[in-house]
């Protein structure tokens, strides 16, 4: 496989002893889902996106004119994984907004993708984004 960047979104949670909750704990299981603890808990990721490592880069440069959202996503670089949550939402969605009628194929489509997955983090904030470079 070549060097490329890979998107995941949570598709799932579940529990992995769900029958041992009791019914007392449930409410307590479910917060702690929402704020986002991972005791016993397992993700359920689902590729979304695909595209060359230096591809990615060309693209997130497009949103260089806001260097905290480009910052964001250019450290995939430095660390091979990172993830964007319901608290990067408003920072990327307005950076690619902002620049994607200056967009070309395939980045405008890939802009596309990302901000219909950052809208529906702000439908059920649990959701995440895993970003990965696989070398």
């Amino acid at each position: 496989m070549a060097d490329q960047v890979l998107f995941y979104s949570l598709n799932q949670k579940f529990v992995e002893q769900e029958t041992d909750i009791p019914p007392q704990a449930e409410q307590v299981m479910y917060y702690s889902l929402a704020i986002g603890h991972h005791v016993g808990v397992i993700d359920c990721l689902k590729s979304v996106l695909t595209c060359p490592t230096d591809e990615y880069m060309h693209w997130v440069d497009y949103i260089s004119v806001n260097p905290e959202a480009h910052a964001k996503l250019a450290r995939l670089l430095k660390f091979g994984e990172i993830t964007v949550d319901i608290t990067h939402v408003n920072l990327l969605a307005n950076a690619f907004i902002q620049q994607r009628d200056k967009m070309v194929s395939p980045y405008k489509q890939w802009t596309e993708t990302l901000l219909e997955l950052l809208q529906a983090m702000t439908k059920e904030p649990a959701m995440y984004l895993m970003i990965k470079r696989v070398i």
